[in-house]
């Protein structure tokens, strides 16, 4: 007699596989977007036809961040408000080459009022003073703001927790001497300390990311060696040093995987600063050059025209675009930082 067939067969496992943690999953995907929105506002003269393709992979990876973000992070409302404002602006980045908009550069008609139709257009946020539509402009905006906030902001961690773990796990000398130069750098003013290392640059996005690394990584370098100083005498680190482990890999692998969680929600905290600084400065016509849009040109440019009540709204939409994503960004460390209490 046949012996019955089991109702369901085990899934077949791959020996050495396990299956990946949700925040990996979410790290590698963010890496994926922002390495193609990079590449789309860096370098788009190079990439000839896959230009226009090059961010549709991005979209379903966009929506995929946001649906395991909020699994993760459901226990907290203001979280999950944050992370909806952060990734519904890095969808709009993603989406805009494909959304029905006009050219973001193209005059069609100065002045116009919001829901105005002309020459059988509609413009529903209206028009700015050179007759370029500010819906178009506001959305496609998004991409230089978050590209060269976000890419910024990455340069100044690498530099900051490499020199944070450098002077407090070795501490001596290193740890004087970085703290010497770190402290050098804090003594100036942030923004006095952003115009000089442009006016001595020059103005591009990339000198833009060389002056916020230099104004940012020391505060980074600070939180990082206070908290490698507390960890270099845990068990852990002790464990390490007696296998014999290397002073890199101690500090990249032991040390700072452990303490990501407060540089995490400073990281959250520090975009939206960054996004302030890129902002205030192209709008003082040190950071990000015309004619492409940007939320900050955007003020500029509608500075004048909106002193009058009638045209405010050019100045209005990118501000409460800026205003948005910064508040998404808060919110985000907010949570983060509630859920750590909590746990």
């Amino acid at each position: 007699m046949n012996s019955p067939l089991p109702a369901a067969l085990p899934p077949a496992v791959l020996p050495g596989w396990r299956r990946p943690e949700p925040l990996t999953v979410v790290l590698l995907l963010l890496a994926f977007v922002w390495l193609s929105l990079s590449t789309y506002v860096m370098v788009p003269d190079r990439l000839g036809v896959a230009h226009r393709w090059l961010l549709l992979p991005a979209i379903p990876a966009v929506i995929a961040v946001h649906v395991l973000l909020l699994r993760m992070f459901s226990r907290s409302t203001v979280a999950v408000v944050g992370i909806t404002m952060v990734m519904l602006w890095i969808l709009v980045a993603a989406a805009a080459p494909y959304l029905p908009l006009l050219d973001p550069n193209r005059p069609v008609a100065p002045y116009q009022m919001p829901f105005t139709t002309k020459n059988g257009m509609t413009f529903w946020l209206g028009t700015d003073m050179r007759g370029r539509d500010i819906l178009s402009r506001t959305l496609w905006g998004s991409q230089r703001v978050l590209v060269w906030g976000i890419t910024a902001t990455f340069s100044a961690y690498v530099v900051g927790a490499f020199l944070g773990l450098v002077a407090g796990y070795l501490g001596g000398w290193w740890d004087e001497a970085l703290s010497f130069l770190g402290n050098m750098v804090l003594s100036f003013p942030v923004m006095i300390l952003l115009i000089l290392v442009l006016n001595y640059l020059g103005q591009s996005g990339f000198n833009i990311i060389i002056a916020v690394t230099c104004s940012s990584a020391p505060a980074i370098m600070r939180i990082v060696r206070g908290l490698a100083m507390d960890a270099r005498g845990r068990d852990y680190i002790q464990a390490a040093q007696t296998r014999g482990e290397s002073v890199v890999w101690i500090m990249l692998i032991e040390i700072l995987p452990n303490v990501r969680g407060p540089l995490i929600v400073d990281a959250c905290l520090r975009l939206g600063y960054t996004t302030v600084m890129i902002t205030t400065l192209t709008f003082l016509g040190l950071g990000l050059q015309p004619p492409d849009p940007d939320w900050g040109l955007m003020i500029k440019e509608a500075a004048s025209s909106a002193l009058l009540w009638k045209f405010a709204y050019m100045i209005i939409v990118p501000s409460i675009a800026v205003s948005t994503l910064i508040l998404g960004f808060n919110l985000l460390a907010d949570g983060l930082r509630e859920l750590s209490q909590k746990d």
